[in-house]
């Protein structure tokens, strides 16, 4: 005999019910919905923040002043689902932001946080983040760019549209372009359907200050306007610690000599890009290390393997005496070692 399952007041649960709660656990299975997903009361909710607060703490080196303002925004964000458990009148706060920064200081990863913290809350259905720039959302031709654009949008409903780069959606000089347009669509959007997704806006600070004194109808929407600011040198080599560790590698003592001078060197350079720029400068060493090691007369040892030394550091192109100065930082923001990146460790930085 099977064993009936029990409401919350002890009852048996009718078999009708019952098969319309399996139906639905289905359905959340299909859809990549598990329990964790969902929480029963803001308390809960509340505890599964402080665990993605916890996170950035100690997934994120400095950005202190970032790290405040998120958890100001998410103890308003659980302070009125409280409000609403107690018949207490809310309405939905703007919830549109503004990131600046440099390239590699954590505007993206930031976001992926935040869209999380929003969907634990309830306030996006699903908690992805769509990452855009200008590309996608503007097209080449008269009447391409409204649907391109409100195919975006759609897209990100449910979770968060992160705009990098948003100041290149708006080119006064040029009477042929079409980024007024997409302008305008998000506008509608993030007015009428602010409900449905959240809108991040991200680039470097001054152009972003002129995109809002130029669009007052964009800057009226967004109601948090977060800065980020350059890593420090003792910070970028907690970072550097941080991506050798995650890689399994480690620097001698000369090495952790000729990497901190490389960073000081690097910030006061063209084109500096923070985390990325470390990671950049992470991988040319280890290439450097690789081909000396390579070319060794006998096979390197396990210490050898693990290990960078200032050589592999030092014939970096940063050390020579002169540099030719470079162009103003570009919409890649690479560094002159010009090595690929995944992507990955300039997220988490």
């Amino acid at each position: 005999m099977s064993e009936r399952k029990l409401d919350t007041t002890g009852a048996p649960i009718p078999p009708s019910e019952e098969l319309e709660e399996a139906s639905q656990a289905e359905q959340e299975a299909e859809n990549g919905a598990s329990p964790a997903d969902h929480f029963s009361d803001t308390e809960s909710a509340r505890a599964a923040i402080n665990d993605v607060l916890e996170e950035m703490d100690r997934e994120f080196v400095g950005l202190g002043t970032v790290k405040t303002r998120i958890r100001e925004i998410a103890a308003l964000l659980v302070i009125d689902r409280l409000r609403e458990e107690n018949d207490l009148s809310s309405e939905r706060p703007t919830l549109h932001m503004s990131f600046t920064g440099k390239p590699g200081t954590g505007k993206t990863t930031v976001a992926l946080k935040m869209a999380d913290i929003l969907h634990r809350l309830g306030y996006v259905e699903d908690g992805h983040l769509v990452t855009v720039t200008r590309d996608e959302l503007v097209g080449e031709y008269v009447g391409h760019t409204a649907p391109k654009t409100k195919e975006v949008v759609e897209s990100a409903y449910g979770g968060v549209l992160f705009i990098d780069e948003a100041y290149y959606l708006h080119r006064p000089n040029n009477e042929r372009d079409y980024g007024q347009e997409a302008i305008e669509v998000l506008l509608q959007a993030m007015e009428g359907d602010r409900d449905k997704f959240v809108v991040v806006l991200a680039g470097y600070k001054e152009p972003m200050d002129e995109f809002f004194s130029a669009n007052p109808g964009m800057g009226s929407r967004v109601a948090h306007h977060i800065h980020f600011p350059d890593y420090t040198v003792d910070e970028l080599m907690q970072i550097a610690h941080m991506m050798l560790e995650q890689q399994g590698y480690q620097v001698s003592d000369d090495g952790e000599e000729a990497l901190r001078e490389y960073i000081a060197r690097r910030v006061e350079q063209p084109r500096f890009a923070n985390g990325r720029s470390i990671r950049n400068a992470i991988e040319r060493a280890r290439m450097r290390q690789a081909n000396r090691l390579f070319n060794g007369e006998e096979t390197p040892s396990r210490e050898e393997l693990l290990t960078l030394e200032g050589d592999d550091i030092r014939k970096s192109s940063v050390f020579e005496e002169e540099q030719e100065a470079g162009p103003e930082p570009g919409r890649d923001g690479n560094d002159p070692d010009q090595a690929p990146s995944d992507g990955r460790a300039e997220a988490r930085t």
